[in-house]
């Protein structure tokens, strides 16, 4: 029977993917009210993770309207056109730290067309930067401590001893080293073959030959809202609030031992309130916030991850026994392997907190060590296997040159690689790392 409820799971996510968007998340219900007529008996519904996901996108959004992400996007234009021969670089660690910040890699979606002028205006193919961009965005998510999958994988962590804050010092210097190893391997391999530069591509050739390249657009400076800068100091001051409170009430730190909030009840509050002051003290109107991109996008995601993380849930409680029986001994004997496995299933599951939330608690109850578990976890950002991710599929709309494609093989498109190996080498200086600190 287990075949059949694995081949319902798997029906639901490609009916998901086929549908896009928001529409996973509908398949994934589907796939758990399928499970049910079947006879199994629905998980845990992951809903203290998307509360923070909502929380979370409710302030960066308040954000968005004062004008704070125009003005972060202002900052990043002046420092990619000031320094465009390190653009590899530079776009990744832009793309990176935003969603470091946010908690959230639809922030990328902000800069990606300030990457494209600034690639074409350089002879440099915007295929590069863009996918090495993407993906140090997804992967960010697994150091960011504000986003759902780290503050749930560092609560089911604190009963095996690690706490939130030997998690951040393993997964932010692994994550961000990772992402910019991967950067310097294009970098170099662009550079020893000059015939990789915009001008020698043949699809954009035919283009610009055809007008369907615009030329590059002349750089104005952004009119800011008049708040925009006090919206993004509100935010920051959020996240530090959240960063400092978790440290706290660390045990390693041990200044409360009894607080009155857990951590992601803190988290929560702490946005929820953020986005309040941002409303007050930037006078954002609250209606506005609901037609704003980054909260279209965000409650997207929560559906997604209902659907998805439930379904998941669902199926692995149901089997627990069997997949202990079948994967328990490969895990302990061979700790790497729950890498590849948090790979393959994130490019299914379409999620990092999905992931998380579907795997890694089975992962530890199989007798997985911390070490093992949080040096691998950078694998559940593996969200670029399929190109239909909606980061992917917008720096392949918004790069007019045609560089950035997707094949007619659909898996050679040029997000694969990168993300390949900065999974790999995140997950290499996790063990690296984790083997110090843990």
């Amino acid at each position: 029977m287990i075949w059949v409820e694995l081949l319902v799971v798997l029906a639901a996510i490609f009916v998901g993917v086929r549908i896009g968007s928001i529409g996973i998340g509908f398949a994934g219900g589907l796939g758990v009210l399928a499970l049910a007529v079947l006879g199994v008996t629905p998980g845990e519904m992951p809903l203290d993770v998307i509360s923070i996901i909502a929380a979370v996108i409710a302030a960066i959004a308040a954000m968005q309207i004062a004008g704070g992400m125009d003005y972060l996007v202002d900052i990043a234009e002046r420092i990619l056109r000031g320094n465009p021969r390190y653009l590899t670089f530079l776009a990744p660690i832009l793309t990176y730290l935003m969603t470091f910040m946010a908690g959230t890699g639809h922030t990328a979606f902000s800069t990606m067309p300030v990457i494209t002028e600034v690639a074409k205006e350089n002879n440099i193919r915007p295929s590069r930067p863009l996918s090495v961009a993407v993906v140090a965005s997804q992967i960010a998510i697994t150091a960011s401590p504000i986003s759902a999958a780290v503050v749930f994988f560092s609560g089911i962590l604190e009963e095996k001893g690690v706490d939130y804050l030997q998690l951040l010092a393993v997964l932010i210097p692994s994550t961000f080293i990772g992402c910019m190893l991967t950067a310097l391997v294009f970098f170099l391999w662009d550079k020893a073959r000059p015939r990789n530069a915009l001008e020698f591509d043949p699809v954009y050739q035919e283009r610009l030959a055809s007008g369907k390249v615009s030329p590059p657009a002349p750089h104005a400076r952004r009119e800011l809202a008049p708040y925009a800068k006090r919206s993004v100091l509100i935010f920051l001051i959020g996240l530090l609030a959240v960063m400092s409170y978790a440290t706290i009430i660390s045990d390693k730190v041990g200044l409360i031992e009894e607080p009155v909030m857990a951590r992601d009840q803190a988290i929560i509050a702490f946005m929820l309130s953020t986005a309040a002051l941002i409303v007050l003290l930037c006078k954002v109107e609250t209606t506005a916030i609901l037609s704003a991109s980054t909260f279209k996008s965000g409650m997207s995601a929560c559906i997604c991850v209902l659907g998805v993380a439930w379904l998941g849930t669902t199926f692995v409680a149901a089997h627990e026994e069997q997949i202990k029986s079948f994967a328990g001994d490969v895990l302990a004997d061979q700790p790497w392997t729950l890498a590849v496995i948090l790979f393959f299933a994130a490019a299914l599951l379409y999620s990092q907190a999905a992931t998380t939330k579907a795997l890694m608690p089975t992962a530890l109850a199989l007798g997985v060590s911390p070490l093992a578990a949080v040096a691998s976890f950078a694998a559940v950002s593996a969200l670029f296997v399929l190109p239909t991710y909606p980061t992917l599929l917008a720096a392949v709309e918004m790069d007019d040159t045609g560089s950035t494609r997707i094949g007619k093989y659909v898996f050679n498109h040029p997000f694969l690689l990168p993300g390949v190996l900065a999974i790999s080498f995140s997950v290499a200086l996790g063990f690296l790392f984790g083997g110090i600190i843990l």
